[in-house]
């Protein structure tokens, strides 16, 4: 029987919804939205100031109520990345960074680019210029969420943990605020006895600021027809810290490689060496990926059965492990920017560049700039879009226009398989980005993926590509100690965030065509086909929402768009503390 699964809202007779009052609403406590806070924070005291002393004429602005909002159990439990940080927005946000304790895990000394054959691999003569990264930090971004809102709070910014903002308010068509979820509902939506409803939280300004695939601003988006010019496409990143023996590693070497062990997919591996003898090696496929067996944690845990890698990592043993997407369209996946009574930046925004795997600069700076835009407002006393439209055009005067359109066209080309896209990429860098042809198309993710057959064969389920290494313990591992690891952690006793429409198209068409996508390029073994009770040989979907750790890939990947991911009770998910 078909089935649509939704989240409940009604609540219990007697109860109703507080409501409070902000002036400048930011939805997500990561390096965007923290940045948004701070700036903000940062110009009105400024602003202040220099009335006070005389140095500026006009009044000063009143206090604001500025308001933080993060799914996660604290600041940072949701944070991963590669992660590898350009410092220009840091010091402008920030230009006492390392006097404040900034936590900078290793300035980058040594760049290398290695091809990985199946069992050789060579150094790249030089290092291509998009892979330098002398002068940039290796960090953990969780930590450095958590140092960017202990500034924040610091400036009497209001951060809420555990919040997580589940509908959009509306007057027509402006925003005017959000609601979070409610907290205490069992799995069929009934209220326990801890039953806490869900705030209204009024706002003058909304920022969108979720990262990746931000469930709110999809919502936002879909609404009022933002979307940009081309289809949002996304890559899957999984990655793991791994200990080695003492005096081992020298810090801050970042080594790519390219090859193996994707075959079917286009992607590439990093690895970054930190203090204290630990290894960060991660793996980041392409999602506009054929192949319905795409597996990034398997392909991971392939990656450490290479010769080049093996010696690096003798004596090792995994002590982390995270998996999250990042959006890959660029300029031209970029949604509108701004709107009456919001905006939008970082990840949500579009805004990495791909062939650099750099993002965390580029969403701080795009936070500061909204933030900007925002201080206009409230000097104007205008939230409408008359106003908040300068922050588009300070968009496009900023260094995140010059470094996302001279890749504009990189996803695409890289799309159509590394043989042909090199010479074509080549004539992009000589071009400023342009290529052959501009506004090359990107297909969505969902919509790309072929039938088991037609990518592997009539025996491809069987193949050796699909299998992993067997599992250690200390190198090696499967999905399930894999998560263990993230330690992510939902209430078994809460409603199922992982909203699935037709439960038929499971067992008759996806399993049969595709062996269950989900199955595989989920990297929390979220997603598993059972025998059926339907009858022999049938399978059904059953999903292990409680392994979740919000990467949001199947609400990307599914081939029949049949998974919509939403907020689960706040504060569930991940607790990351090192990737």
């Amino acid at each position: 029987m078909a089935e649509f699964s939704t989240q409940r809202t009604d609540l219990p007779e007697g109860v109703t919804r507080e409501a409070m009052d902000v002036d400048v609403l930011i939805v997500g406590g990561g390096a965007a939205g923290l940045s948004a806070a701070f700036h903000l924070a940062k110009h009105i005291e400024k602003h202040n100031q220099d009335v006070a002393d005389g140095k500026k004429t006009g009044q000063q602005i009143p206090e604001q109520m500025i308001v933080v909002l993060d799914k996660g159990s604290e600041v940072g439990a949701h944070s991963m990345s590669g992660a590898v940080l350009n410092p220009k927005a840091l010091r402008e946000l920030v230009p006492t960074y390392k006097e404040d304790g900034c936590p900078l895990d290793a300035e980058v000394t040594y760049d290398a680019v290695h091809y990985l054959g199946e069992d050789f691999s060579f150094k790249l003569p030089i290092t291509p210029p998009p892979f330098e990264n002398h002068g940039n930090y290796i960090v953990s971004l969780s930590k450095f969420n958590r140092w960017l809102a202990a500034q924040c709070e610091a400036k009497g910014i209001n951060i809420f943990p555990g919040f997580g903002a589940v509908e959009v308010l509306y007057d027509g068509d402006k925003v005017i605020g959000v609601r979070t979820g409610d907290k205490g509902r069992n799995k069929e939506g009934d209220p326990k006895g801890n039953f806490e409803p869900g705030l209204i939280l009024n706002s003058k300004i909304v920022i969108f600021a979720e990262g990746s695939r931000g469930s709110l601003f999809k919502q936002h988006s879909k609404r009022l027809n933002l979307q940009g010019r081309n289809p949002d496409v996304y890559e899957e990143g999984v990655k793991e810290i791994i200990q080695m023996p003492p005096g081992t590693v020298t810090p801050g070497q970042v080594i790519h490689t390219m090859g193996f062990p994707l075959k079917k997919s286009i992607g590439g591996t990093f690895i970054y060496t930190l203090p204290e003898d630990k290894i960060c090696l991660g793996l980041v496929a392409y999602l506009d990926s054929k192949d319905p067996l795409l597996d990034p944690h398997r392909e991971l845990q392939k990656l450490k059965t290479h010769p080049f890698i093996q010696k690096m990592l003798k004596g090792g043993k995994v002590i982390a492990y995270g998996g999250k997407t990042l959006p890959a369209g660029g300029w031209y996946s970029m949604p509108k920017l701004f709107g009456n009574g919001w905006m939008v930046c970082g990840d949500s925004a579009s805004m990495v560049d791909v062939q650099r795997l750099k993002g965390i600069h580029l969403a701080m700076k795009s936070g500061m700039l909204a933030a900007e835009a925002a201080i206009e407002a409230i000097h104007a006393q205008d939230y409408t879009s008359a106003t908040l439209k300068k922050y588009e055009s300070k968009v496009h005067a900023s260094y995140i226009k010059d470094e996302l359109y001279k890749v504009r066209n990189f996803h695409q080309t890289l799309s159509q398989g590394m043989v042909t896209a090199l010479p074509l990429i080549a004539i992009q860098e000589m071009t400023g980005g342009r290529g052959l042809w501009d506004k090359m198309p990107t297909h969505a993710d969902a919509s790309v993926t072929e039938r088991l057959v037609d990518v592997w064969g009539p025996d491809g389920f069987a193949e050796q590509l699909s299998q992993l290494p067997k599992p250690d313990g200390n190198l090696f591992f499967d999905k399930l100690s894999s998560v263990y690891l993230t330690g992510t952690m939902h209430d078994e006793d809460s409603p199922n965030h992982l909203l699935l429409q037709n439960s038929d198209i499971c067992r008759t068409e996806c399993y049969p065509k595709y062996k269950s996508p989900c199955n595989h390029f989920c990297p929390a073994a979220v997603y598993e086909m059972v025998p059926s009770k339907r009858g022999e040989g049938a399978y059904d979907l059953q999903i292990n929402y409680t392994n979740c750790i919000h990467c949001k890939t199947c609400d990307i990947k599914c081939p029949f768009e049949n998974i919509e991911w939403t907020v689960p009770e706040g504060g569930g998910g991940p607790k990351y503390t090192q990737v």
